[in-house]
């Protein structure tokens, strides 16, 4: 394994910091995927990387974890000094992946499945955006869209939070729901989230389109009006709201929710190439 870990370049180094910032990412359609379980993931979904970090005194303890790196892509060993320039994470596990985004996707070359999808609009945390990958992988969604005016999917906090969901899913971004929407209906049940009024979540089959909008300002009228359903969840008085990620948390299980028991999870569908 020795043989296989190499010194990066000053300019390397230069690389890979500028991927913390989104415009660099986007330029270099590259992003950095930190931590054993993040790591762990990507090697398991076959997606592409261009090579593999680990900070000095660490590569013993993942030796296992760089074995697994296919011949071909380069290990590069950094001091705790260059890691620390780099890292996102708070405390830092010195194993990290530049990761090679895949193609964009178009919104019609949906997979030829019946769902269930969740179409996400602008919701601007990572933190959640993680979260509600994380939940939609566990619930089936295998098929996750994100509008325009959302976080991006490759945000060091949306990976990090998404405990590798993230490549275990078909995402698309900047997509305009307002063209979309009218074009799914008849072929997905579309079910929009609302906090004032509609009707208890309930199982509706695989066959749905679960609409969220972002914790702050939910879904504006103009997509409310395009779905077949609104659903609030009901609560206790005196409590202002649930956080986004425990309403979706709730929504997704009992949209897939069958004579009481979730849908079986099944492994991520392929999009076509675009």
């Amino acid at each position: 394994m020795g043989d296989r870990i190499r010194d990066p370049s000053k300019l390397q180094l230069k690389g890979w910091k500028r991927l913390t910032m989104e415009k660099y990412r986007r330029r270099e359609r590259l992003f950095l995927a930190e931590g054993r379980k993040i790591v762990q993931e990507l090697l398991r979904s076959g997606r592409p990387l261009q090579s593999l970090l680990v900070c000095e005194g660490k590569t013993d303890r993942w030796e296992d974890l760089l074995s697994a790196v296919p011949m071909g892509i380069e290990i590069y060993r950094l001091s705790v000094r260059e890691w620390e320039g780099i890292s996102q994470d708070e405390a830092p596990e010195g194993v990290m992946a530049v990761a090679v985004m895949t193609p964009p996707l178009d919104p019609a070359c949906l997979p030829d499945e019946k769902g269930p999808l969740l179409l996400l609009y602008r919701v601007g945390d990572p933190n959640n955006l993680g979260a509600l990958l994380r939940t939609a992988n566990w619930f089936g969604f295998r098929t996750v869209l994100l509008s325009a005016g959302s976080c991006e999917a490759t945000n060091p906090k949306v990976v990090r939070t998404s405990m590798g969901s993230l490549f275990r899913l078909n995402l698309v971004e900047e997509v305009d729901f307002e063209r979309l929407l009218p074009g799914l209906r008849g072929r997905f049940h579309m079910v929009g989230s609302e906090a004032s009024e509609g009707t208890p979540p309930h199982p509706c089959g695989a066959a749905t389109a679960l609409l969220m909008g972002s914790e702050s300002h939910g879904l504006p009228a103009s997509l409310l009006a395009l779905t077949d359903e609104r659903w609030r969840i009901p609560g206790g008085s005196g409590v202002e709201s649930l956080s986004l990620p425990q309403a979706a948390a709730i929504l997704m299980y009992e949209c897939t929710r069958e004579k009481g028991q979730a849908v079986e999870k099944q492994p991520s569908a392929a999009f076509p190439s675009p």
